[in-house]
């Protein structure tokens, strides 16, 4: 499988307006670092692509840098297990931090970073999944892995039309949990619904949150982070769980040790970038099983022209469900 000498990119770069994302041609041999090399055919788009290509947050650890944290896509120069024409899936590490992201038709990583998309998963799926489905894969993991099972009371989703969120709603919906999802996005709650929420709510009210308030959730998937964790502690069952794994809301938040020393509620720290390689493969795995959802229900798809857009709308609030970035077929 011949690799032409450049290739299109969309790289984070110091402009004289910040840090923003620019479409521009690189040698194909400058990409990177590792020995697998990728043919990409889909990324997509996550709320941190979003603030690292719009310049709202200082996400990029290095300048110039190819943007996107999730790429799938065929291998044309093997390494490790993977042969030419396997198709793989990289998701977090460093990509897009200190390592080119997949916002290019090519990338390239350790062999060790990539893991073979499983059947009957295709490369477009795996992106409808990404970094947010390997996210709320991993919640639902760690919230499991702490005694969680259907029947115990309803799992609060917060941020839940958001990417992890609705992916979190759907593969909890699947296993057969009692959903409750909120969000602030009032023309979604039909959409919930349809992916399996039993219960769908407006933002919670987290103006005056008591140390411990009434026992309402057997466990909770928080992407918001601040007063509204801070709520979740305080509402959730004795010996549940909080899977948190983002800051919508805030990074700062005031609570007491109560809910965990007289409830025993466990607070799970979800990092999606870096834990151990069985794990991320026995979560593809489960993506691909028990976990699977379906995808055409949140995934729609943009072409790579757009990806600049789509960065902007990420990050005002205006995108729901999933954005796969489309950039060559896989053929």
């Amino acid at each position: 499988m011949s690799v032409p000498d450049v290739a299109t990119a969309y790289q984070l770069q110091e402009t004289p307006d910040g840090v923003r994302g620019v479409m521009t041609t690189l040698a194909v041999a400058a990409i990177g670092e590792g020995d697998l090399l990728v043919r990409v055919t889909h990324s997509c788009v996550n709320y941190k692509d979003g603030l690292a290509a719009t310049g709202a947050a200082p996400i990029a650890r290095r300048l110039p840098l190819i943007g996107g944290i999730d790429a799938a896509g065929v291998v044309v120069e093997a390494a490790g297990e993977h042969q030419v024409g396997d198709h793989v899936v990289v998701t977090g590490f460093d990509m897009s931090e200190k390592h080119d992201g997949g916002y290019a038709e090519y990338v390239r990583v350790p062999a060790s970073w990539a893991v073979p998309v499983p059947e009957p998963l295709s490369l477009w799926d795996a992106m409808v999944l990404g970094t947010a489905g390997v996210t709320a894969a991993l919640g639902i993991h760690q919230l499991e892995r702490n005694g969680l099972r259907p029947g115990q009371g309803p799992v609060a989703v917060t941020g839940a039309s958001g990417g992890v969120g609705s992916v979190a709603v759907a593969m909890l919906a699947g296993r057969g949990y009692e959903v409750t999802a909120f969000t602030g996005k009032a023309d979604e709650h039909e959409a919930l619904r349809r992916l399996g929420a039993t219960t769908v709510e407006g933002r919670p009210d987290t103006e005056k949150v008591r140390t411990l308030d009434s026992e309402m959730w057997a466990a909770s998937m928080d992407s918001v982070g601040g007063q509204t964790l801070a709520w979740l502690a305080s509402t959730t069952k004795r010996g549940g769980g909080i899977a948190s794994y983002g800051n919508a809301g805030g990074v700062k938040v005031a609570t007491t040790v109560m809910p965990f020393i007289l409830r025993g509620v466990n607070l799970f720290g979800i990092n999606s970038g870096w834990f151990p390689d069985e794990v991320r493969r026995e979560l593809w795995h489960r993506m691909a099983t028990d976990l699977r959802i379906d995808t055409a229900a949140i995934g729609h798809t943009r072409e790579f022209a757009a990806l600049p857009q789509v960065c902007r709308e990420i990050v005002t609030g205006s995108v729901a469900g999933r954005t796969v970035i489309r950039i060559a077929d896989p053929d």
